[in-house]
């Protein structure tokens, strides 16, 4: 994994509006594999080869959330990082992810909400500079007074 900044910790304090924070994988068989034994979502157009090439996407993809899963890692490593909560997540998928894949999983501060701890982040994930998926996380950040 490829990211802009070492793993840890940004208080809601230290939060600023329009900081980002990005990470970049690729998407392997084994993770594909993998997110199939975990989530129990054993959808062949993510699986078998001779399914999925009869399908809109002529191909196997890798699960949606697998690569939502991506924007989660950011948060929870980088911006706001450890101690964060998810409030909700908002998502779009725009184009499959395909084995192979280098993602980009990027977030972006939009709004703060200090005396909340709250904190809404602009998401997005890329392949090959375009977006597959689009979104808008709300979280709860830590605090250095209660944390």
């Amino acid at each position: 994994m490829l990211d802009n900044l070492p793993r840890g910790t940004i208080c809601i304090e230290d939060i600023e509006m329009g900081m980002s924070r990005h990470l970049q994988k690729v998407v392997t068989d084994e993770d594909i594999e993998m997110f199939a034994q975990v989530s129990t979502d054993r959808n062949p157009v993510h699986l078998d080869d001779d399914y999925a090439r009869d399908t809109i996407f002529e191909g196997r993809i890798a699960h949606g959330m697998l690569t939502a899963g991506l924007i989660s890692a950011v948060i929870g490593e980088q911006l706001p990082g450890h101690g964060t909560v998810y409030m909700g997540q908002s998502l779009k998928f725009l184009a499959p992810v395909r084995p192979g894949d280098m993602v980009r999983a990027e977030v972006t501060v939009t709004d703060i909400d200090p005396a909340r701890r709250r904190v809404k982040l602009d998401c997005a994930c890329l392949v090959d500079g375009r977006k597959v998926l689009v979104g808008e996380a709300t979280v709860l950040a830590p605090s250095r007074k209660f944390d």
